[in-house]
């Protein structure tokens, strides 16, 4: 039965909920663009603290409203943003239409949900500001960084039978 649905899957492509539509592939130098946003990125978040393992914590023991301001003014502009787009229709940098799907609630994603809360409460990080961290000399956190390429290599080793 195995073999039938590795068949079946190599013949007909899955398509991808986020597919990347980029017209042409970017390479070299036109990448080094990307590199000074994150980097630009990462120095806000290590300057407003938002990737301290203090700040977290603070947070995850209800002591500090500070990280909570930070997420749902975050939620805040991204949902403006995304009411701007639609609304005007807005292109990405290189003309492309910008396609914002419907999303399904599945109950895999409460169960996902508390997995990473259980993950970021415990190791004080989550995968945005990894890299800063590890920039800025917590070397420790290259262990959060291994774990959490393993989780996401198993989670895409088992998708199929998790509850979706």
């Amino acid at each position: 039965m195995k073999t039938i649905e590795k068949n079946i899957a190599a013949q007909s492509p899955i398509e991808c909920e986020a597919p990347n539509l980029q017209v042409q592939e970017e390479k070299g130098l036109k990448l080094v663009k990307y590199l000074i946003v994150g980097m630009f990125f990462g120095l806000i978040f290590v300057k407003a603290e938002v990737v301290s393992w203090f700040r977290i914590q603070e947070m995850f023991r209800l002591q500090s409203f500070f990280m909570y301001g930070v997420i749902g003014s975050a939620i805040l502009v991204g949902l403006i943003s995304i009411q701007l787009i639609k609304k005007f229709n807005v292109k990405a940098m290189n003309g492309e239409t910008i396609k914002i799907g419907k999303k399904e609630f599945r109950k895999g994603q409460i169960i996902g949900g508390f997995i990473f809360g259980l993950g970021w409460a415990l190791t004080g990080a989550c995968p945005g500001p990894l890299f800063a961290q590890i920039g800025s000399g917590f070397t420790v956190i290259l262990v959060t960084l291994v774990s959490a390429i393993a989780g996401t290599w198993v989670y895409g080793k088992f998708s199929d039978k998790l509850p979706n």
